[in-house]
């Protein structure tokens, strides 16, 4: 029987995702689905520059040594990655449109 082959080294490893984290990513994204309802956070304002403070705030309580947050009791980090999802996600679909 021969071994198999599959041309995958180029491709995004995403074993590489610490599997904690993603699920505590995950849990913060239902959470605010519940509460706001699903992918509001691409309706608001300002978005770019709400979740740049919100990601900072999440980030400043977990240098002074508070590691979840007191209304979801999640960790710090997963809303402060969240926060930077949405960023990321909000300049690519920007850039999108520019280039249509």
């Amino acid at each position: 029987m021969s071994e198999g082959i599959k041309f995958d080294n180029e491709k995004p490893d995403y074993s590489l995702i610490p599997p904690n984290a993603l699920e505590d990513v995950a849990q913060v994204l239902t959470y605010g689905a519940k509460k706001y309802d699903r992918d509001n956070w691409k309706e608001l304002e300002n978005l770019d520059d709400r979740y740049f403070a919100a990601a900072n705030r999440h980030l400043w309580a977990l240098r002074k040594g508070e590691t979840h947050d007191k209304e979801t009791g999640l960790h710090h980090g997963a809303h402060a990655i969240c926060c930077m999802m949405f960023i990321v996600e909000f300049y690519y679909v920007q850039n999108n449109k520019n280039e249509l």
